[in-house]
């Protein structure tokens, strides 16, 4: 809240109660200048309620406020109060609180005729002057009918005490007890009409809730179910169902699951910042190892992360994950990993909501661990289940922090019918399953859904190691997929296949070469005899042109010497040729 005094809506002022989530629900706090009914059984905590509401004003806004309890003395409201932290004795001091004790003891009233309420009016009014008080607490204020006879009476008295505090405008909280068939013993709420309250504190299985509802808000709107509250160390705080709006930031950056094989899956980036992740499977499937495995890979890139745990320690943890090659005692020693492990059953619903929600709050971190959700499933009903992960996963998306959640599913019919609650709220939700076959179990890894993400829709085998984590793809035949030493077998029966078919194309490969090799042979042969053919042809050739030359000269010569004429020249020496 701002700390402004006042809130104003439409057609009413209305003033803070300090109270965390109530302002919220109610869009500003309680109505100004007029009453409001508080009413529950014993111990549901509306003087707690009360006082929150008086000391914020004072402490926080500057509203001094007057305390009139008819039955517990100033003392002992002092020390109730100081166990949620609030110093109320220094606020008395200061003279910003008033406590008023006016006691009522029955034993000691004597009814002489009429009566009227003159003397609380008067030591009201002189407080509120003294301090100049804005608010009012009237805490219990039945205890007066206790005292009187004629409740006519007094019921006219209080209906003009309740006019006298709207005439001053001053902001008032009166707390009732619950009567049988009303809200209070007396029918309170017929005088107090602007604005009533009902606060519950039930028991169911052993573990105690509280509950409260508006009632009744005149003239503003208001949230009208049933919202858990809680009181502990840090004070009064109700919790409500979820945001007003689906307003998120959403985040196009991507994070790492910490195991390669699976941001692969989500084409090799990851899943959105921001995100709610759900991890469900059987026993012994790997759920808190995935989940790990989330938290090394983002205290390896520099980041906070807190792991709530409902099932181990966080040695136990530490020491599982080392089998996997997580080692996780560096980042708790270091700081980048808080370790937060409680039974479920220790606390309420509301009450481990509200721890995870201000242990978030406080360390900031960018990734939170659930581990498991199906832990709180004897604390409460499915429903009061689902709303508190609703509650968790909206206040995680409003501050960007991604959110992964396991939850142990049982293999009985269709597992994913188990989880349609919880997967609705998520943004991606892995399944992880052991499967027999083959006399073993093999752990199967399912990526149903992933919003806004492009995902591979295979199933994928998970193997864990000293070596880390790895996603398998199992063996695809005519028999389905298989997986374990079944998928190993017929990939070994598939290599020596594989190994004997080619062995067959290196034994034709080489019977081709050899062949090519002597057909080369057989060429190169026939081209060399090709050759000697050729030359002894021309050789032939070259003869046959020589004796053909011979045979012209020797014919030239045989005619020139039957004609005398050649061997003349041969005598002259080639003369002139004259005889």
């Amino acid at each position: 809240m701002s700390g402004d005094p006042e809130k104003t809506t439409v057609g009413i002022a209305k003033s803070e109660t300090g109270i965390d989530g109530f302002d919220e629900l109610t869009l500003g706090g309680l109505p100004t200048g007029r009453p409001t009914l508080v009413c529950g059984g014993a111990g549901c905590g509306k003087t707690l309620f009360a006082s929150t509401f008086l000391i914020h004003g004072a402490r926080a806004l500057g509203e001094p406020g007057v305390f009139v309890t008819f039955e517990e003395r100033p003392t002992d409201i002092v020390s109730n109060v100081a166990s949620l932290g609030f110093a109320l004795d220094q606020l008395v001091d200061e003279d910003k609180i008033h406590i008023e004790h006016i006691a009522i003891d029955p034993s000691e009233f004597v009814e002489i005729g009429d009566y009227d309420l003159e003397a609380i009016f008067i030591r009201l009014e002189a407080a509120v002057e003294r301090i100049g008080a804005k608010r009012v607490v009237l805490d219990t204020i039945e205890s007066l009918f206790a005292a009187f006879s004629n409740p006519a009476i007094l019921r006219a008295e209080i209906r003009r005490l309740f006019d006298w505090l709207k005439e001053r405008k001053l902001t008032t909280v009166i707390t009732g007890e619950r009567g049988d068939g009303a809200f209070t013993r007396q029918g309170l709420e017929e005088y107090v009409s602007d604005c009533v309250l009902l606060l519950d504190h039930r028991v169911q299985n052993q573990i105690s809730t509280r509950r409260l509802r508006i009632v009744k808000y005149r003239g503003t709107a208001h949230g009208t179910n049933e919202y858990p509250f809680l009181i502990d160390s840090d004070g009064f705080s109700v919790l409500p169902v979820s945001a007003l709006g689906l307003n998120h930031k959403v985040y196009d950056e991507r994070i790492s699951s910490g195991v390669d094989d699976l941001d692969d899956m989500l084409s090799g980036r990851g899943f959105h910042r921001g995100s709610s992740i759900l991890i469900s499977g059987v026993a012994g499937s790997g759920k808190s190892t995935l989940a790990a495995s989330f938290v090394d890979a983002a205290c390896r890139n520099g980041e906070k992360a807190a792991y709530f745990s409902f099932e181990e320690s966080a040695d136990q943890t530490v020491r599982n994950m080392r089998s996997v090659g997580i080692d996780l005692k560096d980042y708790i020693d270091g700081g980048r990993l808080n370790y937060f492990a409680a039974r479920p059953t220790f606390y309420s619903l509301e009450m481990h909501l509200a721890v995870m929600l201000r242990e978030i709050a406080r360390l900031k971190p960018r990734i939170v661990i659930v581990d498991p959700i199906s832990a709180f499933d004897r604390s409460g009903d499915s429903n009061e289940v689902q709303t508190m992960l609703l509650r968790m996963v909206d206040y995680l998306k409003s501050h960007g922090v991604t959110g992964v959640f396991t939850n142990l599913t049982h293999a009985k019919g269709d597992e994913t019918l188990t989880d349609v609650g919880l997967s609705s709220l998520m943004d991606a939700w892995i399944l992880m399953l052991n499967r027999e076959a083959g006399g073993e179990f093999n752990r199967e890894l399912y990526l149903l859904k992933a919003r806004g993400l492009q995902h591979s829709n295979q199933v994928r085998e998970f193997i864990m190691s000293e070596n880390g984590l790895q996603l398998r793809a199992p063996y695809l035949g005519q028999e389905g997929a298989l997986t374990g030493s079944r998928r190993r077998a017929k990939e070994a029966e598939a290599g020596r296949t594989e190994a004997v078919r080619a062995a067959e194309v290196e034994r034709l490969k080489q019977q081709g070469e050899h062949r090519r090799r002597k057909l080369e042979a057989q060429i190169e042969a026939l081209r060399a005899e090709m050759a000697a053919e050729e030359l002894e042809a021309r050789r032939l050739i070259d003869a046959e042109s020589a004796y053909l030359k011979r045979a012209k000269l020797d014919g030239e010569e045989a005619r020139a010497m039957r004609e005398g004429v050649a061997v003349r020249k041969r005598v002259d020496g080639g003369g002139n040729g004259a005889e």
